[in-house]
């Protein structure tokens, strides 16, 4: 079993193994938005979404895009593209509560 992992390390070129680990480090970070949101709720013991959640989302959700667009798969594409507009729209939504006063923080 290792030697087969072996060869197939050896025979895979370096983008691949680049592209490989961005979408893994993306799918990490991706994934922490919902440790975060599960810590933040456990903490209110109610159901909230924190801030970073939404940064947590973002980030991971540009590099999958990236890694959806490298590997042409247009469903991939175009769900991570939905989910960075939203992402953005929360994130945006934020910081305008942070800029404006007496707007209500919704987070």
């Amino acid at each position: 079993m290792i030697g087969a992992l072996v060869q197939w390390w050896d025979a895979t070129p370096t983008v691949e193994l680049v592209w490989l680990a961005t979408g893994l480090v993306a799918q990490l970070l991706f994934s922490m938005r919902f440790l975060v949101q599960w810590i933040a709720t456990e903490r209110a013991r109610a159901s909230i979404i924190p801030e970073t959640f939404w940064y947590f989302s973002f980030a991971g959700g540009v590099l999958l895009f990236a890694y959806a667009i490298y590997r042409m798969d247009p469903v991939f594409i175009l769900g991570q593209a939905t989910g960075l507009v939203i992402y953005s729209r929360n994130i945006y939504f934020i910081w305008l509560g942070k800029r404006v006063p007496g707007t209500a923080k919704a987070t």
